[in-house]
């Protein structure tokens, strides 16, 4: 089954990407080498925090980032066993390959994860 994708594997965004649904993380991450994910929910200051250091990562590094609140699509609470947030999960070629719930992290931190799970 062949999916059309609202990505573009050449063009990568250069800025946090808002998800809708799994569907939406699922072509995501189909689509780019690397990706970080943030899950979060609204009314949650550590995760509203977090926003202008997903901008940084992903401007200075080779990332493509995406937030995504898993109550718009409860499954994904399951699916990625998703128990506080933020909770940032890396993808490596579609597969999840790491995950921090350690509620605000540095810019530099987030590039040495992204580093790390190399």
């Amino acid at each position: 089954m062949t999916t059309t994708s609202q990505y573009d594997a050449t063009d990568p965004p250069e800025r946090p990407v808002a998800l809708d649904d799994g569907a939406d993380l699922d072509a995501l991450i189909e689509t780019y080498d690397t990706v970080l994910v943030e899950f979060y929910t609204d009314g949650c200051g550590v995760c509203a925090s977090m926003e202008p250091i997903l901008g940084i990562v992903a401007h200075e590094s080779d990332a493509v980032v995406g937030t995504i609140n898993p109550r718009d699509d409860p499954p994904l609470v399951e699916r990625f066993d998703v128990r506080s947030v933020p909770l940032l999960v890396v993808f490596r070629n579609g597969e999840p390959v790491e995950r921090v719930a350690d509620g605000f992290q540095p810019a530099e931190d987030v590039v040495a994860l992204l580093e790390s799970a190399r």
